[in-house]
């Protein structure tokens, strides 16, 4: 369980649509720590759960494929271990093998269609930590090809929102952080030792 300052809201306090939510975070997870904090500002969630995850994420034009494999490319680059516990889940339900899981860990795209290695590099021009992200005309290309602009758009903001929503879950300490997250903050020592 991360150790967030902000108070939780317990499971029965919740309001119905959530303890669903609740629930599967404890599954997929074993932490729901991220809508037992969000509980507490109901339209936040509900931005989040609804509007963002079911129309755009789990609804519009792409097909979930390709935002499982964006969403957990992204989620290994920012070494969120909450994310991961749910992410690989998401990707063998839209199809995915492990053995390509591994091979996306290991960062070896080889088992990958031309669209899934697009996505990929796209996700990694997305990635938080990647401060130079551009969409090349070589990766605009390969990714026209297999989708619409429209397409790339919506792939795009989805991973935006994905990643957003990451950061600030490290912010809040609402998820455990990989040992490799770069998002991981300063201790105190080290912190007082830059200043001085």
């Amino acid at each position: 369980m991360t150790d967030t300052l902000f108070t939780r809201t317990d499971r029965n306090d919740m309001a119905p649509q959530w303890r669903d939510a609740c629930d599967m975070l404890n599954k997929l997870t074993g932490d729901a720590t991220f809508v037992e904090v969000f509980a507490q500002a109901p339209e936040l969630l509900d931005f989040v759960m609804q509007q963002f995850y079911m129309k755009v994420f789990f609804g519009g034009t792409v097909p979930q494929r390709y935002k499982q494999l964006a969403r957990l490319k992204l989620s290994l680059i920012h070494g969120c271990r909450t994310c991961n516990k749910q992410n690989v889940p998401g990707a063998i339900e839209a199809g995915f093998t492990q053995t390509q899981i591994d091979a996306l860990i290991d960062g070896n795209v080889a088992a990958f269609t031309p669209a899934e290695r697009a996505v990929i590099e796209y996700a990694e021009q997305v990635a938080l930590s990647n401060m130079d992200g551009q969409m090349t005309p070589d990766l605009f290309a390969r990714l026209r090809a297999q989708f619409t602009e429209a397409q790339i758009l919506e792939l795009g903001t989805a991973m935006a929102v994905v990643s957003g929503m990451a950061k600030l879950s490290f912010v809040l300490d609402l998820v455990e952080r990989e040992s490799y997250c770069p998002f991981t903050p300063a201790t105190a020592d080290s912190r007082s030792v830059a200043a001085g």
